[in-house]
């Protein structure tokens, strides 16, 4: 199926809207990613740059989840375990949605919602502390 989305796509100069959980499929498919968390776009880049510099906690703990295919680079890498549980997308946490459970969340986190900025060309960023 996924070859004849890419086929398609390359026939008739298509854009697809691809929204899916599966990181490698993502990486597969993708031009440009886009990482939500809680309903809110929090990261967003080309592919390339996304998967290998990852600027949101969050983006950085998906990332971290995929599996390399050489079992020892597997088990070198730092991962990222998030702790808590998911937050009510129906009631979401004040400030930014990420904040109970990010790693390296300070105060204004939750009770700022962060602006999206480029931080780059191309790549875009909801976050008050990444650089």
């Amino acid at each position: 199926m996924v070859n004849l989305l890419e086929d398609l796509q390359d026939q008739f100069g298509l854009t697809y809207l691809f929204i899916a959980h599966d990181l490698s499929m993502v990486r597969h498919i993708c031009d440009r990613v886009a990482v939500m968390y809680l309903g809110v776009i929090v990261e967003l880049a080309d592919r390339d740059d996304l998967y290998e510099t990852p600027l949101h906690p969050y983006a950085q703990a998906l990332l971290s989840a995929v599996p390399i295919p050489d079992p020892q680079k597997d088990r070198q890498r730092k991962r990222t375990i998030l702790a808590g549980d998911v937050p009510s997308p129906v009631n979401p946490p004040p400030g930014c949605r990420f904040h109970p459970r990010c790693p390296i969340a300070v105060e204004q986190c939750k009770v700022e919602q962060p602006d999206w900025r480029m931080i780059r060309p191309g790549h875009w960023i909801a976050c008050h502390l990444a650089v």
